[in-house]
Parts: structure tokens; C-alpha cells; sequence
């Protein structure tokens, strides 16, 4: 019969001895796993400016590729920092947190916004990282751009915990597609952003259809989140673009 005292040492040491290997295992995965999360990065990216469905094995490669620089810009529109090197995952863009960027603009904190530029089949393309709120979490993607920062080239949007077939419907190729030739700015050059439309754009005047798309039926609250982080993002990026188009 154990006495008491072997019994709680035992199971003290089980529990260090187990401890210890869950530290050592997550140890072990944490660089495996950081490599998952930024091929996942990539592979948006490259989706928005065009490159969809790449796949993991390929995506760090064609990323390098397609990606030819990155820049850090200031809320004021200045190039704060740029990158032409490679592997592109070390370039500053590539390093910054937006939760943490937009928290810092949320409290009147100096923020950097991040930028990529792509070059596609001949095409130079700006690829702008968005994040945002919906319904039950976070969303994020980004836009890319056409040379003169007028057309929407392509989108990507993923989410944390959006409803699946509602909300979630923002990853979808049918919903993001949409996007592609719509335009930021009306034809006096004033900004007009992507309205992300209830009831779908045919509900706004015709001069204003290439400005919006239609929202996910069932989905009103994702809809505005995703609408609300296209608006806010661009905005930060306007002095940027009036500066450089």
C-alpha cells in the first residue's frame, strides 16, 4: 500500500515530466507554425491581386516572384521604408501587425500602413492589407489596385468565426469576384470607396452601380463590417495615392 506522500510525489512528477514535454513540443511546432501563418498570408495576398487557389508548396516562390516591392507609409502619405530584397517575408511590410497598427490609430497613436507592390503578367499592381470587425470576430484581406489606384484589381477576405453560409460567405469566389473593375473614385476624382449593398446595386442609381456590390444575402452584419473596412482602410491611403497617381 502507497502511502500518501509516494502517491503526491508521483503524481507531481507526472505532471512536471508532462508539462515539460508540452513545453518542448510547442517549442518544436512554433517555427512549423509560423510558417503556416505566413504562407497563409501569401497566399491571400497573391489572391487578391489575381493568383488564386496557389498552392502551399508554391506560394512562397511565386509570392517572391510577383511581389517585386514593399513599402512602409506614414498617415501623411510619406515612404517611410521600402524593401526590394528578398526572401519578401523579411521585408517591413511583411513584418507589421495590423490589430496592433489600428489599435494605435484607434488611440490618436503614430501607425504605419503597410503596402505591396506586384508586378502580374506586365501589370504593376498596389496590394493594400485591410482588417476589420464582423459579426462575431475579426475579418481581413486585402484589395489590389490598378497603376493609377482607380480600378479594383481583385480582393480576398477571410474571418475568424463568421457564420458558415452566411456571414462566412465573404471567403467565397461568387462574393469576391464582384469587386473586380469596380472603381474607388467617381469620375470628378472623388473618392467613393465600395458600398456593399442590402438588396444588391441594382437599388443604386446607374452612375453609382460600378461603386458597390451585393451583399450576402442573410449576411447584413459581415456585409457592413467588410463595406466599413474597405472605407476606413482606404481612407488612411489617400494621401499615399494623391501623391503618387
Amino acid at each position: 500500500m502507497y502511502s500518501n506522500g509516494y502517491i503526491f510525489r508521483y503524481a507531481a512528477i507526472l505532471v512536471i515530466i508532462t508539462a515539460a514535454l508540452l513545453s518542448m513540443a510547442a517549442m518544436l511546432l512554433k517555427p512549423f507554425q509560423e510558417r503556416n501563418r505566413a504562407i497563409d498570408k501569401m497566399q491571400g495576398i497573391l489572391a487578391s491581386a489575381g493568383l488564386r487557389d496557389v498552392e502551399a508548396d508554391n506560394a512562397i516562390s511565386l509570392f517572391n516572384k510577383s511581389i517585386v516591392e514593399e513599402e512602409i507609409v506614414s498617415p501623411e502619405g510619406e515612404i517611410i521604408d521600402t524593401y526590394k530584397g528578398s526572401p519578401k517575408e523579411n521585408g517591413p511590410a511583411f513584418k507589421v501587425n495590423l490589430k496592433t497598427e489600428n489599435y494605435n490609430k484607434s488611440k490618436g497613436k503614430p501607425y504605419k500602413l503597410p503596402l505591396y507592390i506586384a508586378n502580374v503578367k506586365g501589370e504593376k499592381i498596389y496590394i493594400i492589407p485591410m482588417r476589420g470587425t464582423g459579426l462575431w470576430g475579426p475579418i481581413w484581406g486585402n484589395i489590389a489596385l490598378s497603376e493609377d489606384f482607380k480600378t479594383v484589381k481583385g480582393v480576398f477576405f477571410d474571418h475568424e468565426g463568421e457564420t458558415p453560409g452566411l456571414g462566412a460567405e465573404i471567403t467565397t469566389d461568387h462574393f469576391q469576384k464582384q469587386f473586380i473593375g469596380k472603381s474607388i473614385f467617381d469620375d470628378n476624382g472623388n473618392f467613393t470607396s465600395i458600398q456593399v449593398v442590402k438588396g444588391g446595386i441594382k437599388a443604386l442609381p446607374a452612375a453609382a452601380q460600378k461603386h458597390g456590390v451585393d451583399a450576402i444575402s442573410g449576411g447584413t452584419i459581415t456585409s457592413k463590417g467588410v463595406e466599413q473596412m474597405l472605407n476606413e482602410t482606404l481612407k488612411s491611403y489617400l494621401p499615399y495615392i494623391k501623391k503618387h497617381s
